[in-house]
Order: C-alpha cells, then structure tokens, then sequence
C-alpha cells in the first residue's frame, strides 16, 4: 500500500527547528519600480518641452525668413580670346597667377601682321604723292587760265586799236587819201583780232574746265590717301592684337595654350577670374519671393567656411526664372502639362569682403533672407 506524506503548513514553523519569518515578495519589489516611472516621466516631459521650444522658434523662423541651399558664389570672369589668329609665340603666364590690367599674357608671330602694315604705309605713300601731282596739275591749269585772259587782254586792246583805225581808215578813204586795199587790210586785221578775243575765250573756258577737273582729281587723290591711311591704321591694329593683354585684375585659371599652338580668333586661351568682385546667385522657389523685397538683410553660409558668416542685403531680382534662360526652354503648349515650381535667380552683395575668407566663384552657399 502506498503511504501518504505528511501534510506541512507552510505558515507554521516545524518541529525541530526555529522558526522562520514569511517574506512577502511582493512587497519588497514595488518600491523600485514606483521610484523609475516618475523620473522617466520627467525626462519625457522636458524632452517635449524642449522639442516644443526648438519647434515653435523654428516654426517662427521660417514665418520671418526664406531659405535655399540652391544658392553659389558668382564672380567676373573674362574669356581671354585672341582677335587674329596665328603661331603662338610666348605665353607669359601660369595658371593660378595673379596679374593686373594691361599684363601682356600671349604674344603671336607679329611677321605676317607687319609684313600688311609695310604694304600699307607703301600704299600711303604713293596715295600722297598721287595728291601733290594732282595738286600741280591744278596750278598748271590755273596758269593757263591765266594766259588765256591774258590774251584776251591783249586781243581787246588790238581790236580797240583796229576799231580806231577802222573810221580814220574810212574817212581817208572817203577823202580818197588812202587806196581802198589799206582800208580792207584795216578790216582785215580787225575781223582777225575779234576772232583771237573769241579764241582766248574760248581758251579760257577750257582752262577752267581743266582747273576744275584738276581739283577734282586733287579730292579723289585726298580720298585715297584716307583710305590707304585706313588701310594702314587697321593694319596696325591688327599687329597690336598680336600682343594679347590683360583686360582687368584677375587670376590666371584654365590656361589651355602653348608656344606654337597656332590659334583662331575667337579660340578661348585661358580664363581670367576678378577677384576684386563677387555675389550671391540663390535661386529661390517662386512660393518664397511673396514678401522678398530689393535690400533685405541676408545671412550666407558658405561650404567652404562653415564656422563663419557673411552678411548681405538683396540687390534685385531676376525679372524671369531660370529656365527662360536655359538653352531649351519649356513650352507647355507643346506637349503634356506637368507643374513645376520655378526658381528665380536673386542676386546679392555681400555688405564688407574678408580678406581672410575669400569667395571663390563657383562655392556651394546657403542663403537666408529676413523677409519680415
């Protein structure tokens, strides 16, 4: 048969031994939790209180300020470009170089440009001893105006004379004095001398005639001197091109040109960057120029520095967006219609330059506007 175990309460000591204390462990285990929750609940607490701090100054920030990052550093920068072409001869700088208006940067072969400019002072010199044979040719002509008045003076006198002798030849004649062949020859003489006075006339006519073609000749060969002096003038220009200078104060960047490269106008050499000179181009969203206005405060925030601040102030406004600009500009009526919002180039100036944070064209900014 099997036998039963004795029954043992629990909660009265046994024989044989002291006896033991209950321990409720329920008891001991609730204080520790109940100390946990109210300091979690503080920390919640200050938590929200300052996320809600953080967000409220943050939301009252973006009600007074417009922000983009779409937004880089832009500045002067002149193509150096050459206006003749030919072999390269020297090139007198180096990337990165810094240099000032008027440096001589390239010079090209100068003998084909000289060789024109001794063609053309040849040319002028002919054009101007063309004018002084034209200048003679007009005195000659004036010369022989004058001897053809000169004979017309001469032939008046004669038939005044004649003319005289004519009536005393006739009244002697009518006093049969003379024989009637003396009288004819009298009229004879007086009908010659009348024809030399027309003559002279005539001559005279002539030789004005000839002064005026003269002095025309005289403008003409005046024209050619100018135009071969405009020959000449632009041959020299063009050798001074050969010598390709600096057009402001700048750096040097993107050289690409070698001694005895031959080049072509318009063939880009090099850049030159001014660094005297730098803005601000943000390109802000449409919804973001409501309250922009011409000379509002800007803080920038460039990449390149990101524990210093510049400030500036709104210039203009751009007055299309971007994309007006672009090489293929959108048509809507083209095609499916898909909205999208625009941005607009906002120009701004810098209020001082800091010589020890310089702005190099092209570096990533962040531009806050204060719009109210």
């Amino acid at each position: 048969m099997a036998t039963q175990e004795p029954v043992v309460d629990r909660h009265t000591p046994q024989t044989g031994g002291p006896a033991q204390p209950a321990v409720d462990t329920a008891y001991d285990e609730q204080p520790e939790g109940s100390k946990r929750r109210p300091i979690l609940y503080i920390i919640l607490a200050l938590v929200l209180l300052v996320g809600g701090y953080f967000g409220y100054q943050r939301y009252q920030f973006g009600q007074t300020h417009e922000e983009t990052d779409d937004a880089q550093v832009e500045g002067d920068i002149y193509p150096v470009l050459p206006r003749v072409g030919g072999p390269v001869l020297e090139v007198k700088v180096d990337d990165n170089q810094q240099v000032k208006q008027g440096d001589v940067l390239v010079t090209l072969d100068p003998a084909d440009y000289q060789q024109r400019v001794n063609a053309a002072q040849a040319a002028l010199a002919a054009a101007q001893a063309n004018v002084v044979a034209a200048r003679a040719a007009v005195g000659t002509a004036q010369a022989n105006v004058g001897q053809a008045q000169s004979a017309i003076g001469v032939s008046e006198a004669n038939r005044t004379r004649l003319e005289r002798d004519l009536k005393r030849s006739q009244f002697l004649r009518k006093e049969d004095i003379i024989p009637q062949s003396e009288l004819d020859a009298v009229q004879a003489n007086l009908k010659a001398t009348t024809a030399q006075r027309a003559t002279a006339a005539e001559q005279v006519q002539v030789a004005r005639q000839q002064v005026a073609a003269a002095q025309q000749q005289v403008a003409v060969a005046e024209a050619v001197v100018k135009q071969r002096q405009a020959d000449l003038d632009n041959a020299q220009l063009q050798l001074s091109y050969t010598t390709i200078k600096a057009p402001a104060n700048g750096t040097v960047a993107k050289k690409g040109v070698q001694p005895g490269q031959v080049v072509q106008p318009g063939q880009q050499l090099m850049g030159l960057v001014a660094s005297n000179r730098t803005w601000i181009i943000a390109n802000f969203k449409e919804t973001q120029l409501e309250n922009m206005r011409v000379g509002q405060p800007v803080e920038v925030e460039v990449d390149a520095y990101p524990n210093e601040e510049f400030r500036g102030h709104i210039e203009s406004l751009s007055p299309a967006t971007g994309a007006r600009f672009a090489l293929l500009p959108p048509d809507n009526a083209s095609g499916n219609f898909v909205k999208v919002t625009q941005r607009v180039p906002v120009k701004i100036m810098l209020d001082k330059v800091d010589p020890e944070h310089p702005l190099r064209a092209g570096m990533s900014v962040t531009a806050t506007v204060q719009v109210k």
